[in-house]
């Protein structure tokens, strides 16, 4: 989990608070599969801005609120993408996919 203060490892979950683009490069290193991040505005707009995101997942739920939220925080960089095939769920979910082109 990234994270702002120093913070000790606890319940299987690994904290940490140093360079985002020396952890990107280490865990794309490490045998696995895709790094995903859900977070909040913050970390999104971090990793855009320093081009560490490969593709993009954004999902629409059939649900009218009235009001919302930017999708993502302003001031970052013009980012091109292309569309991947959007997958529908029998809930009637939507995701959209896109990768960095």
């Amino acid at each position: 989990m990234i994270t702002r203060q120093e913070r000790e490892n606890e319940n299987g979950v690994t904290f940490y608070n140093g360079d985002i683009e020396k952890l990107i490069t280490r865990l794309k290193n490490e045998n696995g599969k895709n790094i995903y991040c859900d977070g909040g505005g913050q970390i999104v707009k971090l990793l855009m801005e320093k081009n560490l995101i490969d593709e993009y997942r954004v999902s629409i739920i059939p649900i009218i609120l009235g009001d919302g939220k930017r999708l993502f925080k302003g001031g970052t960089p013009l980012i091109n993408l292309k569309a991947l095939p959007c997958i529908q769920y029998e809930s009637g979910l939507i995701q959209l996919q896109y990768e960095r082109e």
